[in-house]
């Protein structure tokens, strides 16, 4: 099992070419082992496509209704464990989005998904 960070999610689901050769190596067992998406990816990538700065070539309900259906993905929602595990990082980092996905892979010890170097310095577990 795996956590994907926002950008990880867009291009596993979207343009796969763009993942590191490892990154897509553990997308690509998400059917078989499982991976997870916090819900504030979902806000995240929101934002994006209302401010113009993302196209994902669908409706955001329908992105939403295609990442629903993939065999072994699980959307978390952000709950209080969530936030409270994203206030308990001692990282100085102000990004809530990057804290809580982090804080999410970390409070299931699982290893993630990203190309975020801030994130790679800090989350021991990151694969890129």
């Amino acid at each position: 099992m795996v956590v994907l960070d926002t950008h990880a999610l867009i291009w596993w689901t979207l343009d796969s070419v763009r993942l590191s050769e490892p990154a897509r190596r553990l997308c690509d067992q998400i059917p078989q082992t499982g991976g997870i998406v916090s819900a504030i990816s979902l806000w995240e990538i929101g934002l994006k496509v209302k401010r113009g700065q993302l196209d994902l070539g669908l409706e955001m309900d329908d992105y939403v209704k295609r990442l629903r259906s993939l065999k072994g993905l699980e959307i978390v929602a952000v709950d209080v464990e969530h936030w409270l595990g994203n206030l308990r990082l001692p990282w100085d980092h102000r990004d809530p989005a990057d804290r809580t996905i982090v804080a999410t892979a970390q409070l299931r010890d699982l290893p993630l998904v990203s190309i975020d170097a801030a994130i790679r310095a800090y989350y021991p577990k990151t694969i890129w």
